[in-house]
C-alpha cells in the first residue's frame, strides 16, 4: 500500500522570474540577477524582486509623488528609481530638475521632466552609473489605491466595517433600508 503524501501546502508562490515575455525586461533581469549575486547591495536585490512583480504590485508613480520625495534636502542630487511607470500630474505646477530612472514614462511626464532640465535614464544606464545603487532613491506607487481594494475587509453592513458594497447603483432604493437607518430596524 502506498503512502498518501499531502501536497496541500506544497505550492509556494514566490516568483523566480517575470511572467512577462518582454525581451527587454528579461535582459534587465539577467543584468540585475548578476548584480544582485555579485554585489553585497540590497538595492540590486530589491530591483530584481520588483522586476518580477505583476503590474498590480507595480503601481504607477505620479509626478506629484515624485516631486514630493525628491524636493527634500536629503534627496537633492539623487536619482529617483522607479521599477514601473511614471505618470504626469496636471495638479502640480512647479517641477524641479529631476534625475529619473524608470521602466516607462508617459508622454506628458517625459516631456515635463526634460523641459525643466531633468534627465531620464534606463536601468542598464543606471547599472553602469550606480552598480550598487549609490545616490539613488527607490520609490513606489500606492498599492492599496485600486478601486478593488475598497471592497476588501469585513463584509459591508457588519459593525465597524468600512468596506464598499458591490451595488449596481448608488440611489435611494439601493441598500438604504434595514441596517442603514434607525427608522428601519437598526442602524450600523
Amino acid at each position: 500500500m502506498g503512502i498518501d503524501i499531502r501536497f496541500k501546502h506544497k505550492r509556494r508562490v514566490v516568483r523566480k522570474e517575470p511572467k512577462s515575455e518582454d525581451v527587454y525586461i528579461r535582459l534587465l533581469v539577467k543584468l540585475y540577477r548578476f548584480l544582485a549575486r555579485r554585489t553585497d547591495s540590497t538595492f540590486n536585490k530589491v530591483v530584481l524582486k520588483r522586476l518580477f512583480m505583476s503590474r498590480i504590485n507595480r503601481p504607477p508613480v505620479s509626478m506629484a509623488r515624485l516631486v514630493r520625495h525628491m524636493k527634500s534636502p536629503v534627496n537633492k542630487d539623487k536619482t529617483a528609481v522607479i521599477v514601473g511607470t511614471v505618470t504626469n500630474d496636471v495638479r502640480i505646477m512647479e517641477i524641479p530638475k529631476l534625475k529619473v530612472c524608470a521602466l516607462r514614462l508617459t508622454e506628458g511626464a517625459r516631456a515635463r521632466i526634460l523641459k525643466n532640465g531633468g534627465e531620464i535614464i534606463t536601468f542598464d544606464q543606471l547599472a553602469l552609473r550606480a552598480p550598487r545603487g549609490q545616490n539613488t532613491v527607490l520609490l513606489q506607487g500606492p498599492r492599496k489605491s485600486r478601486e478593488a481594494c475598497r471592497h476588501f475587509g469585513r463584509a459591508p453592513g457588519v459593525p465597524h466595517s468600512h468596506s464598499k458594497p458591490f451595488v449596481r447603483s448608488k440611489g435611494r432604493k439601493f441598500e438604504r433600508a434595514r441596517g442603514r437607518r434607525s427608522s428601519r430596524g437598526y442602524k450600523v
